[in-house]
């Protein structure tokens, strides 16, 4: 056997023999839930582990108290991997995103790399990120300049099947504030400017725009403020939208139109519009066909059914296209079981268990395999930088 499968097997090795120790870093996270920018006791589990197996690990990057960085580094030379924890939760239905296997993907593949990485030219960096759930961490660290000194960013979702390949929206979430005058509705209501009307106008504005979109762009809105009492003509009120596609180049030029009908609305009305825009903007994802080749690769040898990603199976957004738009990466999936759909208590319940166990174990083994098709040989990382370039450049 040559080294490649020499250094594969012992990466899968090494996992096997971490089996108890990372089953119990993800349960402890599935039953410890945290929400955006709060997962204190994730990035703290996380980092004590990194640290106690010898990663140099700085805490508290970019300015968020969870974030972290995990370095270990091989011979002098050779390629800068990285790989991406989330471990944040949803309000109420806690980890049904799955980030508590996310998170033990990445840092049990890491922990078994460290093993052989002494003997290899380059540098494996794991980085903790908080906040995917709406808050945007992997964003704000990208305008903080993380990962940017990586050759290729690479993380492993939860999914009903193991897919390779990703497809997401890109995504603005906006705010409208329409003030107007308050009147008595019944017996002065020529004295009033209605700002209700303002939001109304925008959705039927937004509605008839929806007949000349791409079919790929997403609109979807809700009244947030309405007024106070019907027998008042409102004076305050205001509507959010998420607005996607899936290009940004698209995007941007929906969103004028987008801003154009609640302008539209306000002239009509006689209101005054304040447009605001709410969190982070995500970008698409845009995965890597040669890293994801590797994957699929590791999978098959594994052992994993590997499935193709379509529109038709739907499309959500992820900050993790904001880091695969500035460093070739991917997000891929690992199967937890089939026809399940994430953000579901069903689905929460698979990612702890048997299921998810076999899952995290699997996905660690092929990430883990991956990182080293890639420190062995380093023409996968130029086809990969050439076919990053190729794509932004198109």
């Amino acid at each position: 056997m040559d080294n490649l499968g020499n250094v594969k097997n012992q990466v899968v090795e090494n996992i096997d023999l971490m089996n108890d120790e990372l089953v119990n870093i993800s349960e402890y996270i599935f039953a410890n839930p945290e929400l955006a920018f709060d997962e204190y006791k994730a990035s703290t589990l996380l980092t004590d582990v990194l640290a106690k197996h010898g990663f140099q690990v700085e805490k508290g990057i970019a300015g968020l108290e969870t974030a972290f960085k995990a370095v270990y580094h091989g011979q002098p030379g050779g390629p800068v991997i990285g790989l991406l924890a989330e471990y944040d939760a949803l309000p109420e239905i806690n980890h049904a995103c799955g980030h508590n296997l996310i998170a033990t993907i990445a840092t049990g593949a890491a922990l078994a790399i460290s093993k052989v990485l002494k003997e290899q030219k380059g540098t494996l960096v794991v980085y903790g990120t908080p906040a995917e759930e709406g808050g945007g961490g992997k964003v704000i660290m990208v305008q903080e300049k993380c990962f940017r000194e990586l050759d290729c960013a690479m993380m492993i979702h939860p999914a009903d099947e193991t897919i390779v390949d990703d497809i997401s929206l890109a995504n603005e979430n906006l705010v409208f504030t329409f003030h107007g005058k308050a009147a008595h509705a019944a017996a002065f209501p020529h004295k009033g400017i209605n700002a209700l009307e303002g939001v109304i106008q925008t959705f039927n504005q937004i509605n008839a725009l929806r007949g000349h979109l791409p079919s790929d762009v997403r609109i979807h809105g809700i009244v947030t403020k309405g007024g106070v009492a019907t027998n008042i003509v409102t004076e305050l009120a205001e509507a959010k939208f998420s607005v996607r596609a899936l290009k940004r180049k698209t995007l941007d030029e929906v969103l004028e139109k987008v801003y154009n009908c609640a302008k539209a609305a306000a002239l009509a009305t006689g209101s005054k519009l304040e447009i605001a825009k709410e969190g982070l903007g995500y970008d698409e994802i845009m995965n890597n066909n040669v890293l994801t080749s590797l994957l699929k690769a590791n999978f098959l040898q594994l052992g994993e059914p590997v499935g193709e990603r379509t529109i038709e199976q739907g499309l959500g957004s992820t900050d993790m296209g904001n880091v695969t738009q500035i460093v070739p990466g991917f997000q891929s999936y690992i199967g937890i079981g089939k026809g399940l759909a994430t953000h579901t208590v069903e689905f929460a319940n698979a990612c702890t268990g048997s299921n998810g166990h076999q899952a995290l174990l699997k996905a660690a083994k092929a990430l883990a395999m991956t990182v080293i098709d890639l420190l062995e040989n380093p023409q996968h990382l130029e086809n990969a930088k050439k076919e990053f370039k190729e794509a932004k450049e198109a």
